[in-house]
């Protein structure tokens, strides 16, 4: 059976290490397709323990994200091309937080992707 987009997303992201970064476009290349955003859309769907289901208009429980692999698949080590932060669906502190506690140095908002970024 094929494997979703997200999905192979998500197998890549895997092998990022801690203590490393990568980029939407950085993943969108070893998936063979220049789709940046499509990348950014399953990095979203990926549910950390930590986020909380939110209420629908209708008042029911709807997860914030879809991916059944979480927290195995590190989304906050995903960053922009030119080494900035990008989006976080916890917020940028709790993605700098982990990146922290992994190791990462962030200067200026920035990591440097020649020291941290790992490359397929």
């Amino acid at each position: 059976m094929k494997k979703s987009f997200n999905e192979r997303c998500y197998d890549l992201l895997r092998k990022v290490p801690k203590g490393k970064v990568t980029t939407y476009k950085e993943l969108a290349h070893a998936l063979n397709t220049g789709a940046y955003r499509a990348v950014g859309n399953a990095m979203r769907r990926n549910p950390y323990s930590f986020l909380r289901p939110v209420k629908s208009k209708k008042n029911q429980d709807f997860p914030v994200n879809k991916n059944p692999y979480a927290p195995e698949v590190p989304c906050h080590r995903v960053v922009n091309a030119d080494g900035r932060l990008g989006g976080f669906a916890s917020g940028l502190p709790k993605k700098i937080a982990m990146l922290k506690k992994e190791g990462v140095e962030i200067v200026n908002d920035k990591i440097d992707l020649n020291k941290f970024g790992h490359r397929f």
